[in-house]
């Protein structure tokens, strides 16, 4: 069996930033150390922080009064804020700046008067964050049957925006079909859906041809995982999102000659090597890499934890 392995894969800019800002506060503060919702959407990224202390959240209530508060890669709404306020948590925002992006957009169309079509997906809470820096301005479009379905006039004064882990081709069809309901519609200067998203859609674009199986490593709830499984899906291929090696079964392999191995923005390397290690120990897999485009993105801590040094 031979292996590629996609490059790029698994954590991006905004992940990384992430994840160091919350080692950081840890360095800084503690324990008891709070995170409203899970840091990034990964299975292992949650649990060992959870076995370092940090405890996760759904609601700013369940946070005692003067604590530190991080908010997650994903952003949220000016509610969330202004609850943190009212508890007088210590908050860090840990937001990742490409959604952060798309906030300032909404609130400028908004400002503006647009009424503002998120392409998105209900519930995840980056679509959450967006939402409620507008909640009077914004409807959320989730496919192509939904732009038909929308009670606007054709000459509504309208916009769009994009949840940042996208598909990039799935999105592309909805903002066509959004030009073709709406021709006067406008958009963002840059396409908001995350370069790191898009890279690592690209590399299975070009590598899947090779590939008689794809596996790709992140939890079910990251949606970037799930768009890169559902693109080789589409591309033809047997795909399989998994969290680890220990979800692999031998079934998937029958007839394979070549894996097609990568992870989502918020999926670890070394579940990624996990699974590398795993194919060579029962296949006797060699292991190809093949990069199809250079990341050079970093972005920097929080503000609220550049300026502080750890006391003692």
């Amino acid at each position: 069996m031979k292996i590629i392995l996609a490059n790029p894969r698994g954590f991006c800019a905004g992940v990384n930033m992430a994840i160091d800002s919350l080692e950081r506060a840890l360095e800084l503060f503690g324990t008891p150390l709070f995170v409203y919702h899970e840091i990034v959407h990964n299975l292992h990224v949650v649990e060992r922080f959870k076995k370092r202390g940090v405890v996760f959240v759904d609601g700013i209530d369940e946070i005692p009064a003067n604590s530190v508060v991080l908010f997650s890669a994903h952003g949220v709404a000016p509610a969330i804020r202004a609850a943190s306020a009212e508890r007088n948590l210590n908050a860090i925002d840990a937001t990742c700046p490409l959604v952060t992006k798309v906030h300032l957009e909404a609130i400028r169309f908004a400002r503006e008067g647009y009424t503002i079509l998120l392409i998105g997906h209900e519930g995840h809470d980056e679509v959450v964050g967006t939402v409620g820096e507008a909640p009077g301005n914004i409807r959320l479009v989730q496919d192509e049957k939904e732009v038909e379905t929308l009670d606007l006039p054709a000459d509504a004064k309208v916009a769009y925006l994009t949840q940042t882990t996208l598909s990039v081709d799935d999105a592309e069809v909805i903002i066509a079909a959004l030009r073709k309901r709406f021709p006067h519609i406008v958009g963002p200067k840059k396409d908001d859906i995350c370069y790191a998203t898009q890279n690592r859609q690209e590399a299975v674009k070009e590598l899947v041809p090779q590939a008689d199986v794809v596996l790709v490593l992140g939890s079910r709830n990251s949606s970037n995982s799930l768009r890169l499984a559902e693109l080789a899906t589409t591309l033809g291929k047997r795909a399989y999102l998994i969290d680890s090696a220990r979800e692999i079964e031998p079934r998937w392999f029958v007839n394979a000659t070549c894996v097609l191995v990568t992870a989502g923005a918020s999926a670890p390397e070394d579940v990624v090597q996990d699974c590398v290690e795993y194919l060579k120990r029962n296949y006797q897999a060699t292991v190809e890499t093949h990069t199809v485009r250079e990341e050079d993105v970093s972005f920097q801590l929080p503000r609220e934890l550049r300026s502080l040094t750890v006391v003692g």
